[in-house]
């Protein structure tokens, strides 16, 4: 891959921007691999059981490669049929964010400095969001005239009051890491970005030693319980331990607790697609 460097180790898989001359953009091929990446890590997550987003040099991503508008993408606004191709164009892009939301394992975003534009839209689709106290977030589309379009604004609203979430959007002003932390859109700041990435490797080798499909359970129950009541999210959770339910599991986490070790438990099974066969 010549955007991300991609590893797994200790049923830990981690995915590094690697872009860090021209600040980790998101360009055509940028879209690409992060989609091919998710999709053979929904499919098949082999040893991983959580995934680990990261970054390179001094910011985590400046967000939209823009010069790609300029040249292998074009937005036509000048008919209705190009304007429609833009809604098509945007479905497709949202849906590749939409994967790290979607995806079996649980997602964690280290984010140093700057946060923007896209990188919002990458980083509110993740479960878990710890930032350097040098990291700031920035809804940038409205400072070039734009509406931002990938996620932040269906997102953003769920993970931080509505009126910041306005102000965020109206005005592309910086949110800094630790009002972002004491909002609730970051878990935890640290000082560094080697303190911040141990700090995460850690939370993420805890997660692993979990039994994967109580963690795939627990976030489909998360996600559900923030789109729909309470009374129908209750009844989902019923239908849902239904299906995963394992005594096996429970007996083997409580045995490992007591003997102070790692659990044992299976990981997920690989997906097969209709496609493919």
């Amino acid at each position: 891959m010549e955007c991300f460097q991609f590893s797994v180790t200790r049923q830990v898989a981690h995915l590094v921007l690697n872009r860090p001359e021209a600040m980790n953009t998101m360009h055509p091929l940028f879209w690409r691999e992060l989609d091919a990446v998710l999709t053979q890590l929904h499919r098949q997550p082999g040893d991983a059981r959580v995934l680990v987003i990261s970054s390179t040099g001094k910011h985590f991503s400046a967000g939209m490669a823009l010069e790609a508008f300029g040249g292998a993408i074009t937005l036509d606004d000048s008919t209705a049929e190009g304007r429609a191709a833009i809604f098509d164009l945007l479905t497709d892009m949202q849906a590749t964010f939409t994967k790290l939301e979607t995806l079996r394992l649980p997602v964690i975003a280290a984010i140093q400095g700057g946060c923007v534009g896209g990188a919002v839209d990458l980083v509110t689709a993740c479960c878990l969001r710890y930032a350097t106290s040098d990291a700031f977030f920035c809804v940038q589309e409205i400072n070039i005239g734009m509406v931002a379009d990938v996620g932040t604004l269906q997102r953003l609203p769920k993970l931080l009051p509505m009126a910041v979430a306005k102000e965020l959007a109206y005005t592309g002003r910086r949110l800094p890491a630790a009002r972002a932390a004491a909002l609730g859109l970051v878990n935890e700041v640290f000082d560094s970005q080697s303190a911040m990435l141990d700090a995460v490797m850690q939370c993420a080798g805890e997660i692993a030693g979990k039994p994967p499909v109580a963690i795939w359970g627990s976030k489909q129950a998360l996600h559900y319980a923030r789109d729909h009541s309470v009374d129908d999210a209750l009844k989902q959770m019923g239908w849902l331990q239904g299906t995963i339910w394992s005594n096996a599991h429970v007996r083997e986490a409580i045995a490992a607790g007591k003997d102070k070790r790692a659990g044992a438990f299976p990981p997920l099974a690989p997906l097969q697609s209709f496609r493919d066969l």
